[in-house]
């Protein structure tokens, strides 16, 4: 019989890859508030950061395409919040 413990299983690979996206879901809204921040009290840019934040989003998804588990359904929330964010950004800037 062996008395080894089991240093690493399917639920430690689990648990870590939840870990992970908390880890990328507190980064990304920290820099997000950060960004706000900047931009509404200070009036300072915040491109960098929030070039950061895109980035993130753009690699996951990047990586979730090429071994494709992307869904139509995913693509047409995409488009539809691509859209609202658009016109949203639109209506601000005639607004201004």
């Amino acid at each position: 019989m062996n008395a080894q413990p089991v240093s690493h299983d399917e639920r430690t690979d689990s648990v870590a890859n939840v870990s992970y996206r908390f880890a990328y879901l507190v980064m990304s809204f920290g820099l997000l508030a950060s960004v706000a921040y900047r931009s509404f009290m200070l009036g300072q840019s915040s491109w960098d950061l929030l070039a950061l934040v895109l980035l993130g989003g753009v690699t996951a998804t990047f990586y979730q395409g090429t071994h494709r588990i992307l869904s139509r359904r995913w693509l047409m929330v995409t488009l539809t919040t691509v859209v609202i964010a658009g016109l949203l950004a639109f209506a601000l800037v005639l607004a201004r």
